[in-house]
C-alpha cells in the first residue's frame, strides 16, 4: 500500500493545491495533506483556520486525511508511515527549488521518495501569495479557490461583501448601496 504526504503551508488552500491533491489521490492509496504549523514566513490564516479550510476543500477525497505538523517534512512522512513526499510544480523556478529540496530530503531520509507533479496549466501562475494580493485589491479570484476559501479571505481582509440579490455591500456592520 503506497502512502504519500503532500506538505505545505497552504495559506490559504487554492485550486492549484486541490488539483495536485486530486491527482495524488488517484496515484496513491492514501494521501496525508500535511499543513506546516510553524513556517518561517508571515501567514494570514492561523493553523486552525488553514486546517478547517483544507478539510472543507478536500472533503470529496475519501483516501485523503488532513493534519498539521512541525519540524522536518521527512519526519512528518515517517510519523505518518508515508513512503513518498508529493510536491506540485508550476514552473522552472519551482523545479529548481524542489530539485534542491528533493536532494536534501534524500540525504535526510533515503527511505522516503520525492514525487513532483506538474500542475494543471490553468493554475501555472497561481500562488497563495497572488491569491491574497489580488483578493486584497478587490480583483476577481472566483476561479482560483473554493467559495469557502474566498469567503474566509474576504472576512480576514475585511473586504466588502456584495449581496447578489439586493446589490447591497456590507463591511462589518455598515451597509451602503452598490451602483454598477
Amino acid at each position: 500500500m503506497a502512502r504519500a504526504i503532500y506538505p505545505g503551508t497552504f495559506d490559504p488552500i487554492h485550486n492549484g493545491h486541490i488539483d495536485i491533491a486530486n491527482r495524488a489521490c488517484a496515484i496513491f492509496d492514501e494521501v496525508v495533506f500535511a499543513i506546516y504549523d510553524a513556517p518561517p514566513k508571515k501567514l494570514l490564516f492561523t493553523t486552525e483556520e488553514r486546517l478547517a479550510l483544507a478539510r472543507g476543500a478536500l472533503a470529496h477525497l475519501p483516501n485523503l486525511s488532513v493534519t498539521t505538523y512541525v519540524g522536518l517534512t521527512v519526519e512528518c512522512a515517517r510519523q505518518n508511515k508515508a513512503d513518498v513526499i508529493v510536491r506540485g510544480l508550476r514552473n522552472v523556478t519551482d523545479f529548481e527549488y524542489e530539485h534542491q529540496m528533493g536532494w536534501v530530503n534524500h540525504q535526510l531520509a533515503q527511505d522516503v521518495e520525492y514525487c513532483c507533479l506538474f500542475c494543471n496549466g490553468d493554475y501555472a501562475y497561481l500562488s497563495a501569495t497572488f491569491l491574497k494580493e489580488v483578493a486584497s485589491l478587490g480583483g476577481d479570484t472566483t476561479h482560483w479557490a473554493p467559495p469557502a476559501v474566498l469567503q474566509a479571505l474576504r472576512e480576514k481582509l475585511n473586504l466588502p461583501q456584495v449581496d447578489p440579490n439586493t446589490h447591497t455591500i456590507s463591511r462589518k456592520g455598515s451597509k451602503f448601496a452598490y451602483r454598477d
